[in-house]
């Protein structure tokens, strides 16, 4: 959704954030870790360059730790799902109960993959002419074994990739050397041990091909200045000037409030105003809400959503606080990944190089709920959207498919500008931008740039 294709109360909306923006949004006090930052312009070429696209694949993508599947689409011994990143393949497959390895998805013959998408199968077996492993990378059969006096049984076991797991998350590593997963995740766990997402279920998993660098998509997610302009519709009920930015070592965080106005906005005359546009904004009736004067508007509104969300999943979230019931806590693991662990915003997101097209990416987007009892149910099935399809396309991500919708309007347009631009890279905010910059601080690290 594009400036052109605004609403007329949403034009009215900005506006009237244009007319009042430099009197009502006061100064932010930057934290002491976005202090250290370096406030040099990023270079453009870093999201154009099929060569820095090749030294990415090289000195990141093999020897960082990545988010590759979750544990629930591999429960069954036999269950494999493959994951994909430029022209690497991996093979995930539960060896057995209590094992999960991690295969080069490569025939040893003549390199045919071995597996496409996700399923199950009691060995590995090449397509083309029958090579086959056993589920822990032991080679099992070769037809015409005679003619194969070279190989030796040892020396063609399946090369692995390190494999490792946390909050119902599969990580793999292609680096043989690399830290333990525990040592990369730094400080995250601890922040994660209220949230065990291990204990969630996908209740929708949406992919699509955008048209822009996997840098450009990602850096869209890891700020809330563009709500002025992009999402209009959602500022009587976003704090987004009010997003407070977090570094931990590699990775970061962001903490959106929902159910508050925008500072852009000013001071609303009815505190229970944002509530009331928040809860019409989720479905519900906000007429049929009273506001008692001993408990903040926010309050309620966390409480009703405490109330429909017990009732839908019969899941107790009497101990789950207010801002995990409506705000957007977002949780960023370096390189691609982030993780919304919070019960009113329960998302994941991932970006990867679409093959070895820097002007093209992969996004996905999971949702994640909890689940009454001990199993939980299956996971959705995976939803590739087409080229001329949106994300509002795709039902079982709700309302939040018209927001994606509004991102995404704006991705080919970046790529687009930045290759027209005669300005050499980009400029970016001191704080609210301060999770891009630091991404790519970090980025810069790893390809010693």
């Amino acid at each position: 959704m594009t400036a052109k294709n605004l609403t007329k109360d949403e034009m009215e909306t900005v506006q009237e954030i244009l007319q009042t923006d430099s009197r009502t949004v006061p100064p932010v006090m930057l934290q002491e870790s976005s202090k250290v930052l370096g406030m040099a312009d990023i270079p453009k070429e870093i999201f154009l360059s099929s060569e820095y696209h090749r030294l990415e694949v090289e000195k990141l993508w093999k020897k960082v730790w990545q988010f590759a599947c979750r544990e629930e689409v591999i429960t069954k011994v036999g269950d494999y799902f493959v994951y994909e990143i430029a022209d690497l393949s991996v093979i995930i497959v539960r060896s057995a109960s209590d094992e999960i390895r991690a295969f080069y998805n490569a025939c040893l013959h003549r390199g045919t993959q071995l597996c496409v998408d996700h399923g199950h199968t009691l060995a590995l077996r090449c397509p083309f002419h029958g090579w086959t492993w056993k589920l822990d990378g032991t080679l099992a059969h070769i037809p015409c074994r005679w003619d194969f006096e070279q190989v030796e049984d040892e020396a063609f076991r399946l090369p692995e990739v390190k494999v490792d797991t946390w909050q119902g998350f599969v990580f793999i590593n292609f680096d043989p050397d690399c830290e333990p997963l525990e040592d990369y995740l730094e400080n995250i766990p601890d922040h994660f041990q209220q949230f065990a997402l291990q204990k969630r279920y996908t209740t929708a998993h949406v992919l699509k091909i955008m048209p822009a660098n996997w840098k450009v998509v990602l850096g869209a997610f890891l700020e809330a200045y563009h709500s002025i302009t992009t999402h209009p519709q959602i500022l009587k009920f976003t704090g987004d000037a009010n997003s407070q930015y977090d570094i931990y070592g590699r990775h970061n965080r962001m903490i959106t409030p929902f159910a508050v106005q925008s500072p852009h906005l000013g001071t609303p005359k009815d505190k229970s105003a944002p509530v009331q546009a928040f809860l019409a904004f989720g479905g519900a009736d906000p007429t049929t809400v009273s506001f008692p004067d001993n408990i903040t508007p926010r309050a309620v509104a966390a409480e009703i959503f405490r109330q429909n969300f017990q009732g839908l999943l019969a899941v107790d979230f009497s101990g789950v606080s207010d801002t995990e019931m409506l705000d957007a806590i977002s949780y960023f693991i370096f390189p691609n990944f982030m993780s919304w662990p919070g019960v009113g915003s329960p998302l994941q997101f991932r970006f990867r190089p679409y093959g070895n097209d820097p002007d093209a990416c992969i996004m996905e987007v999971l949702m994640l709920m909890p689940y009454a009892g001990e199993k939980p149910p299956s996971p959705a099935p995976i939803h590739w959207l087409s080229s001329d399809e949106n994300w509002s396309d795709a039902p079982e991500l709700g309302g939040l498919g018209s927001v994606l919708d509004q991102d995404i309007s704006n991705l080919h347009l970046i790529q687009k500008g930045l290759k027209a631009s005669a300005k050499p890279g980009i400029t970016l905010g001191n704080y609210q931008e301060s999770r891009i910059r630091h991404f790519h601080e970090v980025l810069a690290e790893y390809l010693a740039i």
